[in-house]
């Protein structure tokens, strides 16, 4: 009996997934995309061509989206969110759309100095011809190795991606990508 107890709980634990919350549109990114002055940006698909393991290892449970969308369709509407809420985005008659592709995607767990992070590279798509690539590196404090650690991992996903957009709203390269 208490062979079959271990397995079901060694199973429940593997089972694992967390989550990070849904988007939440940055201020700081918000207040770049006003400043662009540009309006009608479609937000075409985007791919993913990193290699990725989502395995949280401390757990063995898992890191995913909601809605499963993917992480690169994670990218993807929030990168819609931020340019619907600063009013430029337009789906219906666009002068400029863009596509992206995830080329890197990460996270690491250092549980003996509580530090953990994402990588995430993309690249972003003009139908123009242009495109720019930005790279962000996350660092956050995931505490110590426990149970607690991969929703703490999950959490900070939302945060790195608001970081990466607002590394690719800020690139010189930005204007030139939403300009007809």
């Amino acid at each position: 009996m208490k062979k079959i107890i271990v397995a079901v709980l060694v199973l429940a634990l593997g089972a694992c997934s967390y989550m990070p919350q849904r988007y939440s549109v940055s201020a700081e990114n918000n207040e770049a995309l006003k400043k662009i002055g540009i309006v009608s940006v479609n937000v075409g698909p985007f791919t993913n061509t990193a290699v990725f393991n989502n395995s949280c290892h401390v757990t063995g449970g898992v890191i995913e989206v909601p809605d499963k969308i993917g992480f690169e369709g994670y990218i993807q509407k929030a990168l819609v969110e931020e340019l619907k809420f600063a009013g430029l985005f337009d789906d219906i008659a666009p002068k400029i759309t863009l596509t992206g592709v995830v080329e890197k995607l990460s996270f690491t767990t250092l549980p003996t100095i509580y530090t953990s992070n994402w990588d995430i590279g993309v690249r972003l798509n003009s139908s123009n011809g242009k495109s720019v690539y930005v790279s962000q590196h996350y660092e956050f404090n995931a505490g110590p190795n426990n149970l607690a650690d991969c929703q703490k991992i999950a959490d900070h996903y939302m945060l790195a991606v608001q970081k990466t957009l607002g590394k690719l709203i800020n690139a010189p390269e930005f204007q030139s990508l939403v300009t007809p």
